[in-house]
């Protein structure tokens, strides 16, 4: 059976890198894009025949900037108008921009950005603003920074419901919206802040990634600092599904076409690398009842990796994923087996997975 062909966008600590699959299964890798800046995220917009690229590249000196590219990456453009940028009353500047992704509808784009803001577009790109329902939303001022910072790294959308709104904030933790972000709610119920006075605080999570299933209305999957979580009421309250995982620190989550969730479990928080030196992927097809190790085609020696909240990534019944060490490796069955893609890029940032 021939292969789909799928498109990546891998964002690295030295620029951004377009691997393109083919029918015959083999790779082609283009880049680095924007050699030397880091790119966090990126997303690639196929509504409406678009066939546009995003990314958000981010120099040190110079700060963070999106980025736009209508011919696959051959050229990229940042108009004045397309500027991400903290209005002068906030009294803040942006420090990075943490997640692209689509609206609800086929014109709307959102951005989640440090220090923890939400932008929204509904032109298509063209033009910004800052969501300011959540931005006075009366806990802002008392989200403090995670290890990362203080930013909003995840942003769920509902294609069927575009005023449905969900976003993680570290640290802040799930927030949601079903007025298309006028008003906002905390909906951490269940969910701990171990390090916290009271462990399980109405909100100062520090979420690492939600993700929901792909045709079950109502059941998200959460990755916590420290916690793995399953939702069946829509994000509102959260059950622990930690049974049979070797640790529950990570960051990265994903939830295939297939309805199966994969994590890659990291040793604890102090120490953040795959657990035992072994780079195991976990799996669970009963919405966390029980969790199976995927090891074929991955190293299970001395393989002390680090995998971010945005380095895991689907399409379909393919799954991606990428570590600090550079190594991208890839499944076209849903985790039964891996293969490495490439072996010797930058720190990996983020994956972003596409059927073209």
């Amino acid at each position: 059976m021939t292969k789909r062909n799928i498109l990546l966008l891998v964002g690295t600590a030295k620029g951004l890198f377009i691997l393109k699959r083919g029918g015959n299964g083999k790779w082609s890798i283009d880049g680095p894009h924007f050699a030397g800046l880091a790119v966090y995220s990126a997303f690639f917009d196929q509504r409406k025949g678009r066939n546009e690229m995003w990314a958000a590249r981010t120099s040190w000196h110079f700060g963070a900037e999106l980025v736009r590219s209508t011919d696959m990456g051959a050229t990229w453009d940042a108009p004045e108008r397309m500027r991400i940028k903290m209005p002068a009353n906030t009294k803040k500047s942006l420090e990075n921009i943490w997640q692209i992704t689509a609206g609800g509808d086929a014109d709307s784009l959102y951005v989640g950005v440090a220090p923890a803001a939400l932008f929204e577009s509904h032109d298509g790109g063209a033009t910004w603003q800052l969501n300011k329902g959540l931005w006075s939303h009366p806990h802002r001022k008392r989200w403090t920074p995670g290890f990362g910072g203080l930013c909003l790294h995840t942003i769920v959308t509902d294609a069927k419901n575009p005023n449905d709104l969900k976003v993680a904030i570290s640290t802040g933790g799930v927030y949601q919206s079903k007025d298309g972000g006028k008003s906002w709610t905390v909906t951490n119920k269940g969910v701990s802040a171990y390090f916290n006075p009271d462990p399980y605080p109405e909100f100062g999570q520090c979420v690492h990634k939600i993700a929901r299933h792909p045709r079950k209305k109502g059941l998200f999957f959460l990755q916590n600092h420290h916690g793995v979580y399953r939702s069946r009421d829509g994000a509102q309250t959260w059950q622990e599904i930690e049974n049979g995982l070797p640790s529950n620190f990570g960051f990265g989550l994903t939830v295939s076409d297939a309805g199966s969730v994969f994590i890659v479990p990291l040793q604890k928080d102090a120490e953040r690398f795959t657990c035992e030196g072994k780079l195991r992927v976990y799996r669970t097809r009963d919405e966390g009842k029980s969790w199976q190790p995927l090891t074929k085609g991955l190293p299970q020696k001395n393989a002390y990796e680090v995998i971010l909240r945005d380095a895991v990534a689907s399409t379909g019944n393919n799954i991606f994923f990428g570590t600090k060490n550079g190594k991208l490796f890839g499944s076209s069955n849903d985790g039964d087996s891996w293969k490495l893609i490439e072996g010797s890029l930058p720190e990996i940032c983020c994956v972003k997975a596409y059927k073209i």
